[in-house]
């Protein structure tokens, strides 16, 4: 539906508001014909930016539009418009640097959002929109014009300024003199000919977030320039058509940047990043989509399944209850804007974007997640957190009786070409966050995630449905940077990262990091840990089972004269918490600043988290603290304003320069206190083995064996003629078997089961099965960089 129409249903008899409407009708009558290509699809940009039409009196849109108001004016109410003025804001200066006009321009484009949707204090003004079009001439003039040349950083030429330039041109277009979008079309067009390469570095092609990125610039260029040459450069940028599909959006990769068949989305070459540069691309892509549709340039055929299939593929996993989990939100963790709620809610957005144009059977299965993502989340409800348009959506699909809210996804996945593993259960989650020479283990820089150090180093990320704010309650900016749960760390006293200007990541030189996954409900995970500036190493392993989580750890030595501690949980309690903590059936003291050695501890509950086992007991210890950091000490972007929360620690100290020292836990996350007691006692998962060569564990009432191999060897009665992870199920209905090389350095592996086979039901082609009293199966593990191979037997 055209714009003007819908807004001038929204706002008959809004005054003002109704002459801005009717006068971008005029101005739509005056740019073209009736069949002028281009308006209607401007007036569709333009409405993915404003919303389109809403009632301003309706209280769902309240909370969004107090928001965009109150941003709006303040940025309005200090505006410099003087004669001689160096910058548009004190805090923006000069506007002559590229990060200075690229923020100016943001600004100005909340100011023209303001200005174009009903409802605010800025509606329709024209001292609003000539002051709009003033700063432009005045960023025109000193900062962002043809001929200049890129400085600093390239983002701010090629993205970020072209792309809020290209949406303020959009929204004003009705009031914007040709002489002035002419000379703001050249510039973008200088800077972003195309959405195929860096500009500034042509042989570098433009790959994921940033080609979507560019190829939305190209199209609204086009559309504002009337250009068709630009508007075919914007779709065919989607699917690399200059370079024959090379960089693609819309195919998997085997390597750098993209979506892989196995869900991972990896980004800036190294970087696990769905939550922030895939959710980008998934914007980008989807809003092309969208806005070209029905045109003459409208993007289609089969390739866009890559991208439907990504939404629960790649994202479905990471999203829990509408929060974006940070084990792939790379350097953003640092981002006081951006907690996990929030990146979690742009992507729900862009899911509920795309299902405006994708098959039915994908959208249907995505509106009833979100449905569920958005209700289950009261936390941080979903409709604070967005925009106008995405709220929109949003009001007309939880007002659907049509659409029933899916459940909590379950099960449990391996995502081994960006080195993560999630296991997902009705109550909780658990994620890993891995590295190797192949994944960084984190990336700083432009002075973002200066504490990143041991983000990649197994850190072990539980949720909870009952406490949707672990992480993103100020957690980074108070938690121990050295004690992230489930890593094992030297204490060395670290440097900030990432101080200066560009972005780097750092990459161990250990090969394993995966692991397996059998019935898409079971998963073993390894790591081996090559420290960074340390003789710190370690064999470290997962097993997840289904109300359990066992965390082994063996080899760990360094002689560097230093502690090396392994952190078993470190929780944020929130500002006031007073969470019960109790070790062996006794009451812990609750005074802030309590620590303690608790000796051969064998079981602790944490109120409000759950349970934890130790099967080969302590010494452990544990700590209640309250922590007071800044945002600022994260990101030189952040706030100085101090926050404060509580935290209760308990880790494995295993002294200074230990030789093969050893760990062994079990996470029961919901359990209750006597839940956990009665499994300290039955043990109902036992640890076989917990050694440099193997670490294994068996639950007989799940009939499950699982056990990664570091060498050559055996656990059992299974055995594995080389490195590789194995998990074996035996059941009534028969026996699955699943193996894995996450170090990727074998040709086959050998596996050895401990019990008879007599036929083989199903395998895939890399699997080679020989029945009998003790079955071998051959299992092609070569160039499958580090999937899973599975079998079926009986």
């Amino acid at each position: 539906m055209d714009v003007s129409r819908r807004q001038t249903l929204a706002l008959a008899g809004a005054g003002a508001v109704a002459t801005l409407v009717a006068r971008a009708g005029i101005a739509s009558a005056a740019t073209g014909s009736a069949d002028d290509p281009y308006e209607p699809l401007l007036a569709r940009a333009a409405q993915q930016l404003t919303g389109g039409a809403f009632d301003p009196k309706d209280p769902d849109f309240a909370t969004a539009l107090t928001a965009l108001d109150t941003q709006a004016s303040g940025w309005w109410q200090r505006i410099d418009t003087s004669v001689g003025r160096k910058a548009l804001w004190a805090d923006l200066s000069p506007a002559s640097d590229p990060s200075v006009f690229g923020g100016s321009y943001s600004r100005l484009r909340t100011l023209a959002t303001a200005w174009a949707t009903p409802g605010t204090s800025l509606t329709g003004q024209a001292a609003v929109r000539d002051g709009i079009l003033d700063a432009l001439r005045f960023l025109h003039t000193v900062g962002y014009n043809a001929s200049r040349s890129e400085t600093g950083n390239w983002w701010f030429w090629e993205i970020g300024s072209p792309r809020a330039l290209m949406d303020i041109c959009v929204l004003l277009r009705a009031d914007l003199p040709a002489e002035d979008r002419d000379a703001y079309v050249k510039t973008v067009a200088r800077f972003v000919p195309d959405a195929d390469r860096r500009t500034n570095y042509p042989s570098l092609a433009e790959t994921g977030a940033n080609r979507a990125d560019k190829a939305v610039i190209l199209a609204l260029r086009g559309l504002l320039a009337g250009d068709p040459g630009a508007l075919v450069l914007a779709r065919d940028g989607l699917s690399d058509v200059r370079d024959n599909g090379k960089n693609s959006l819309f195919q998997y990769v085997t390597s750098g940047d993209g979506f892989y068949r196995d869900g991972s989305f990896v980004q800036h070459s190294d970087v696990a990043y769905t939550g922030t540069y895939g959710s980008v691309l998934l914007n980008g892509a989807g809003q092309l989509i969208a806005l070209l549709g029905g045109s003459d340039w409208a993007v289609t055929g089969p390739s866009a399944n890559v991208l439907y299939e990504a939404v629960e593929r790649s994202f479905g996993p990471f999203l829990f209850d509408g929060l974006m989990m940070d084990a792939v939100r790379g350097r953003a963790i640092s981002r006081e804007s951006a907690r996990d709620h929030n990146d979690g809610a742009s992507a729900v957005s862009y899911i509920l974007q795309l299902a405006d144009t994708a098959p039915q059977a994908y959208a249907d299965r995505w509106r009833a997640a979100a449905k569920g993502w958005i209700l289950r989340n009261t936390e941080t409800p979903y409709k604070e957190l967005i925009g106008i348009p995405a709220l929109a959506r949003a009001k007309a699909l939880l007002e659907d009786p049509a659409v029933r809210p899916a459940d909590r996804l379950t099960g449990h996945f391996v995502f081994a070409d960006m080195d993560r593993v999630v296991h997902r259960r009705a109550s909780w989650a658990c994620t890993l966050s891995l590295s190797s020479k192949r994944i960084a283990a984190y990336e700083m820089g432009n002075g973002e995630n200066l504490h990143g150090w041991y983000t990649g180093d197994g850190m072990t990320y539980l949720y909870d449905g009952d406490d949707l704010d672990a992480f993103g309650d100020a957690f980074w900016p108070t938690v121990d940077a050295y004690r992230l749960p489930g890593t094992t760390v030297d204490t060395r006293t670290r440097a900030d990262l990432g101080t200066g200007g560009g972005t780097d990541t750092f990459r161990p030189k250990n090969a394993v990091a995966g692991g397996a996954v059998l019935d898409a409900r079971f998963g073993a995970a390894a790591m081996e840990l090559i420290a960074d500036g340390s003789t710190l190493r370690a064999k470290k392993a997962w097993f997840f089972l289904d109300n359990a989580v066992v965390a082994l750890g063996a080899g760990i030595t360094a002689s560097d004269g230093r502690t090396i501690e392994t952190v078993v949980e470190n929780r944020n309690l929130h500002a006031e918490g007073a969470h019960r903590l109790i070790v062996d059936g006794h009451r812990q003291p609750m005074e802030l600043g309590w620590s303690a050695e608790l000796g051969d501890a064998r079981w602790a509950h944490l109120e409000g988290t759950g349970g934890y086992v130790f099967p080969s007991g302590g010494p452990l210890r544990a700590l209640r603290e309250e922590r007071t950091g800044t945002w600022r000490s994260l990101s030189t972007g952040g706030s100085t304003t101090p926050v404060s929360r509580r935290y209760a620690t308990l880790w494995f100290d295993h002294g200074p320069s230990p030789d093969s020292a050893s760990y062994a836990y079990v996470l029961l996350p919901g359990s209750t206190e006597t839940a956990t007691l009665a499994w300290s006692r039955s043990l109902p998962a036992r640890v076989l083995a917990n050694d440099a060569a193997v670490q294994a564990v068996a639950s007989p009432r799940l009939g499950l064996l699982a056990a990664h191999f570091w060498a050559a060897g055996s656990v059992d009665g299974l055995s594995s003629d080389g490195p590789g992870t194995v998990l074996v199920c035996r059941r009534d209905e028969g026996i699955s078997v699943a193996v894995a090389d996450p170090g990727r350095t074998a040709t086959t592996l050998t596996v050895r089961l401990p019990f008879p086979v007599s036929k083989v039901v199903s395998a895939d082609d890399t699997v080679s099965v020989t029945p009998g009293l003790r079955p071998v199966l051959t299992v092609r593990v070569g160039g499958s960089r580090g999937h899973t191979h599975l079998a079926r037997l009986l």
